[in-house]
């Protein structure tokens, strides 16, 4: 396929006007080295079937990580690490519901059910995940103030996690970006990563999305705007 054709395809499937597939097969294999590092986004029981903010087909990203994870001498995961009450939780803001949006000081947030309350069964990580060689574990959202959807940087959008420290110190320039959910920490992990200077990839068979009032099609749009490269677990050598 040429460079132009497959743009072109990338393009209109950003948009949802062809079929993914052929869209989305890297020109050759990408082998990750040791500037590359494998993000595992919020792999949490909150976020899978049982949990309290479920995702469609959450569990689903787990064997396709564990695949992925061997492939790469870096791995970071993250943690949705939430206080009780915490200001993303619908139960705080009275006559609120969960899913509706309001305007706290630092933007506009949507109102979430109780999630990922930190040091409960709900907040741990998969039981089937198989991480043994990741060095780090990120937890995001334990500000009660501020919620937190990027592994670099909180919902203030000045807050920083320290990850794009620890990267660059290590000499890391590439990040592929998988987990829960590909429209909300995926995807804000992605944009963040770009806006720090590193190259992005989302290895979309490796996320699930939520998809609320068409979110998954806004972060995928925005997240070709800014560079981020949209492959599949098949993309990797």
């Amino acid at each position: 396929m040429s460079l132009s054709r497959r743009s072109l395809l990338q393009s209109a499937a950003g948009f949802g006007l062809v079929g993914l597939t052929p869209a989305l097969q890297a020109a050759a294999p990408i082998k990750p080295g040791a500037k590359a590092a494998l993000i595992v986004v919020d792999v949490q029981n909150c976020f899978v079937e049982g949990g309290t903010l479920p995702v469609k087909g959450g569990a689903e990203v787990v064997p396709v990580i564990n695949a992925l994870a061997p492939k790469f001498q870096n791995i970071v995961a993250t943690q949705d690490w939430h206080t009780p009450g915490h200001a993303s939780f619908a139960s705080a803001h009275s006559g609120q519901k969960a899913f509706s949006s309001i305007r706290l000081n630092y933007g506009e947030q949507v109102l979430w059910p109780d999630h990922c309350v930190q040091g409960t069964d709900d907040a741990a990580l998969h039981k089937d995940l198989q991480l043994p060689t990741a060095q780090l574990i990120i937890r995001k959202g334990f500000n009660k103030g501020v919620d937190s959807y990027s592994a670099f940087q909180e919902a203030d959008r000045k807050t920083v996690t320290g990850l794009a420290g620890y990267l660059k110190a290590r000499g890391i320039d590439t990040v592929f970006v998988t987990g829960l959910a590909t429209d909300f920490c995926v995807a804000w992990t992605a944009l963040d990563a770009r806006k720090a200077g590193f190259k992005a990839y989302v290895i979309e068979d490796a996320t699930r999305a939520i998809d609320l009032n068409g979110s998954l099609a806004k972060a995928w749009k925005q997240m070709q705007a800014q560079g981020v490269q949209r492959i599949q677990s098949s993309d990797i050598a």
